[in-house]
């Protein structure tokens, strides 16, 4: 038993033995273990991979406590039985002595185009304990080289208006099968987006291929496995286009055709029959095109299908072809073209309508009871030539009317032609639209609940994060956090989902990555996104405000164009990826050698040039306090410094010796700078904001003598306003700034509140994902200003990393990535009985459920093999702490009581542990 007296600091230690939730631990003679999730690149099983040094990841599980690994064992082969029975094996480890278990580096046999190759692990603990081999894993390459592609790019050669939407191009080839398959492949892209069909199926579940890249710099593929869908005899494969984002409405004032005017696709099939011959089927001018029923599809806009236009069996083999023309071969660039490296687009879930709305204005109106993004499947019956028309809306107005007009331009319908069989069932192909409501129009008969689907989209990460506590509003924040991700990671970070924009705000994915990053596995979502950083990245450095660029956006702008230093230190914190710093590092330091070359007449104050600043701040219309803005040149300067340090300890974890030298130093000049311009001998800054402290405080800028005077200020606002002020700049980091300095009572009274402006405000008023405005909805029902107004806008919802980080108390240690080391610290508050969060970090899970009631404080923690933790509980006077009902001597842990910080310290291992503080 310890107890808690009231002097600095004492130790008590003991053998640690073991912990497991409620129980009484045995300890084991020999710990059972396993290694599961093995991962390349961080993706399981991947196909297509554009590169030869893919690297291995893995995890372990056991049970027993205190389990490191201490030597791993990997091999590889070029079949899976050969690595089974470790014959003719092209890798083999042997045993080696590392803990580590990301990350390691293929050192095989060279790899060629289109290889796969099967691999397996065992590994070893620190109790000496041997694993089983692991399950075979694979990967797969694409194709290496330019010269890989012996397929043609083909055009439709098709009539058709590039200043408007046109019918998508259907494309067709018959091929024989001559003999059995041992394998197939198909390699395929297209300048627009894609269905690919074979034999009278869909191939894939993917959507929106080949996703959205920097189209002229950066042009991903696809490599399916078709083999299933092949028959000995005649095949037929079929291809539908879309315009997407090559060719199709884009920003704003009727903007088109950003990549290009005219769709074209490339696809190469690749056969390996049984007796070891080869062939390939490839695009060229003798694949046919025609159009049909999809007569109109724009992202944007919505779709028109007319079902009477049908072409029954086009992409079957046996199709007359009468009225198809061949297409044309372009001489169009292949060495843009690269594996892909997105997370598929996929359906992840289907909702149905909660109920049926009649508005006051007589509309026929479906509640989804989410804002969703995706559209809606229907199922119905209609007369040949009657139709259906869908409209789609994120919100009612004040008298329950439809509301569309934050959409700005974009049209967001959907209509269907029925062709007059029985039962028709319809979806779109190649748009998506972000709405919670859905209106029906046009439509002769009766429509009811069972006849909508509604089918949620987003890139198919794997959640990772949960965060549960008992007030159900925060709850709610939490599921609208999720659900704002969910609704804006579409292949590319976008700020909203519905109107005439959803484009890749850089500042928006650099204030929300972090909480990201806890709910859900975004390494590959996020280093995909940032080689378009890059690769549309300006000669002089200069970052696009929007990712991909597109035209009229426009460059440089502070807390947006940090994106490109920020993220990547994100990435490596969390995931503990250094190739992610390695490969961005050109990016990273380009982007900081712009703001200093234009700074340097100003004395690296950032004084020019286009800023956002602190964007959508608390305003006001009261004329004795317009509102809490900062001024964009101590935004600017504050985040010129923050990127520069981050690049000062890129280039020391990468060995860039100069580097660290030359940015250390530009670091301390700008610090020196800020603190002259911006900030008295008396802690006090020039803009007098929470925005202005927060950023100061969290990047490093307050000498040490001045930091409490300076976090006692932004204090002090808090409390005089009794609200946030903060807009997308200031608001990520408020609250943790406020709990770094002893202010979390503040932290989580600004949590708590429910009035405008406030997290849980758009909770209160029905919200089911995070705003773009601190009010969208006004308290007085009216919206604000429809020009920019989205309810479904991630970027407030950043507070999510402070729900995971302090009040579950869920952190990597100080000098820690990727969660090797692990810090639980929780930080209750009256106001709350519990709060629980699991993060599946790299390493395997990470949780923490605290429970508080009648003076007693109670903490379950789980830590993943192959790393450790500290856990610090609340410090409670004259208590006693036990672990799984047992005082601590008789489990063997250290501990030592932190009396200034009011904290309990423990360090433990792997394993499951339960704390009581009484």
């Amino acid at each position: 038993m310890i107890h808690l007296l009231k002097f600095k600091s004492f130790s008590i230690c003991f053998l640690f033995i073991s912990a497991l939730f409620c129980c009484v631990p045995i300890k084991m003679q020999a710990a059972k273990f396993a290694v599961t999730n093995l991962r390349t690149d961080f993706l399981t099983n991947p196909v297509g991979i554009g590169h030869t040094t893919p690297r291995f990841s893995w995890e372990i599980t056991a049970q027993g406590s205190d389990i490191l690994q201490s030597a791993y064992q990997i091999r590889a082969a070029l079949s899976e039985k050969d690595l089974l029975s470790g014959k003719n094996l092209i890798w083999d480890t042997k045993q080696k002595q590392s803990s580590e278990s990301l990350f390691v580096t293929y050192e095989g046999a060279p790899l060629q185009s289109g290889q796969r190759v099967y691999w397996q692990l065992r590994v070893w603990d620190n109790k000496k304990n041997a694993s089983p081999w692991s399950a075979a894993a694979f990967f797969e390459t694409g194709l290496l080289s330019p010269d890989d592609w012996k397929a043609s790019w083909i055009e439709p050669n098709l009539k058709e208006n590039p200043l408007t939407m046109n019918p998508s191009p259907m494309l067709r080839k018959e091929f024989p099968v001559k003999k059995t398959i041992r394998s197939a492949r198909i390699y395929i892209t297209a300048h627009g987006v894609y269905q690919l069909r074979l034999n009278g199926k869909k191939v894939s579940e993917d959507l929106f291929t080949p996703g959205w890249t920097s189209y002229n710099k950066r042009l991903q593929y696809q490599v399916y496995d078709i083999a299933s869908y092949l028959k000995t005899g005649d095949n037929a494969i079929g291809v539908i286009l879309g315009d997407g984002w090559y060719r199709g409405f884009l920003a704003w004032e009727k903007n088109r055709n950003t990549y290009g005017t005219n769709l074209a696709t490339i696809a190469q099939i690749h056969l390996i029959y049984t007796d070891n011959t080869e062939e390939l089927i490839l695009t060229d001018d003798s694949w046919k095109c025609a159009t049909g029923p999809v007569v109109a599809s724009d992202i944007y806009h919505g779709e028109t299908y007319d079902a009477r236009l049908e072409k029954n069996g086009w992409d079957s083999a046996g199709y007359n072809e009468a009225g198809w023309v061949n297409s044309i071969v372009k001489p169009l660039d292949k060495k843009v073209l690269i594996g892909s490296e997105s997370v598929p687009v996929r359906i992840v879930k289907t909702l149905k309508p909660i109920q049926k709305i009649t508005t006051p204005k007589g509309e026929q109106v479906f509640d989804m009871g989410q804002n969703m993004v995706g559209w809606i499947q229907f199922r119905l019956k209609g007369k040949a030539g009657s139709k259906i028309t869908l409209k789609f809306a994120e919100i009612l107005d004040k008298e329950g009317n439809f509301y569309t007009t934050n959409l700005r331009a974009a049209k967001v319908t959907d209509r269907y032609i029925f062709k007059g069989d029985a039962t028709e069932t319809y979806e779109p192909h190649f748009t998506f639209h972000g709405f919670r409501y859905v209106k029906i129009e046009d439509f002769e008969g009766e429509v009811t609940l069972d006849d909508l689907t509604g089918k949620v989209i987003h890139s198919d990460m794997r959640f990772t994060g949960s965060f549960e506590c008992s007030d159900p509003l925060i709850n709610q924040l939490q599921q609208n956090i999720q659900w704002g991700l969910r609704g804006n990671f579409l292949d590319v970070p976008t700020d909203c989902p519905q109107r005439d924009e959803r484009l890749g705000w850089t500042a928006d994915a650099q204030v929300f990555a972090p909480t990201a990053c806890f709910n859900a596995d975004a390494a590959t979502f996020f280093t995909k996104w940032l080689k378009d950083l890059a690769a549309d990245q300006r000669k002089d450095g200069a970052v696009s405000h929007v990712v991909p660029d597109i035209a009229n956006v426009g460059f440089g702008s502070t807390g947006w164009a940090d994106a490109a230093v920020i993220i990547p230190w994100d990435i490596y914190q969390i995931y503990g990826d250094v190739e992610v710093l390695r490969t961005q590092y050109p990016s990273m330091k380009a982007w900081v050698n712009f703001m200093r070359n234009e700074t340097r007449k100003s004395g690296y104050i950032f004084n020019t040039g286009f800023h956002y600043g602190d964007w959508l701040a608390y305003s006001t219309n009261d004329s004795d306090y317009p509102g809490a803005t900062t001024d964009k040149d101590l935004v600017a300067t504050a985040y010129f410094a923050r990127s520069t340090q981050l690049l000062q300890q890129t280039a020391a974890i990468l060995g860039y010796t100069n580097d660290v030298a030359d940015f250390g130093h530009l670091f301390s000049s700008i610090k020196q700078a800020f603190l002259k311009e911006f900030m008295t001998p008396a802690g006090r800054l020039a803009s007098n904001t929470q925005t202005a402290y927060v950023l100061a405080l969290s990047f490093d800028l307050v000498p040490e003598n001045l930091k409490k005077q300076a976090a006692e200020r932004l204090a002090n606002d808090v409390k005089k306003f009794g609200h946030i002020t903060t807009g997308f700049l200031g608001t990520p980091d408020i609250c943790e700034i406020l709990s770094g300095f002893g202010y979390t009572d503040l932290a989580y009274m600004l949590l708590f509140r429910k009035e405008y402006p406030s997290w849980l405000y758009p909770v209160t008023q029905g919200a089911t994902t995070i705003w773009e405005r601190w009010d969208g909805l006004k308290p007085d029902g009216t919206f604000q200003d429809p020009g920019m107004n989205s309810f479904n806008h991630y970027a407030y919802g950043a507070i999510g990393n402070w729900l995971y980080s302090r009040v579950a108390g869920i952190r990597n240690a100080a000098g820690s990535v990727g969660y090797k080391k692990i810090l639980i610290e929780p930080s209750p508050n009256e106001k709350l009985s519990y709060a629980k969060a699991e993060f599946h970090s790299v390493y395997g899970l990470i949780s923490s459920s605290w429970q508080q009631s009648d003076g007693h404080f109670h903490l379950q923690v789980a830590i993943p093999p192959n790393t450790t933790a500290e856990v610090r509980l609340p410090l409670i006077n004259a208590g006693t702490v036990t672990e799984g009902g047992l005082p601590l001597e008789k489990r063997g842990l250290k501990a030592t009581v932190d009396v200034i910080n009011k904290r309990i310290v423990i360090p433990v291992g792997s394993g499951q542990y339960d704390f009581t503080v009484q």
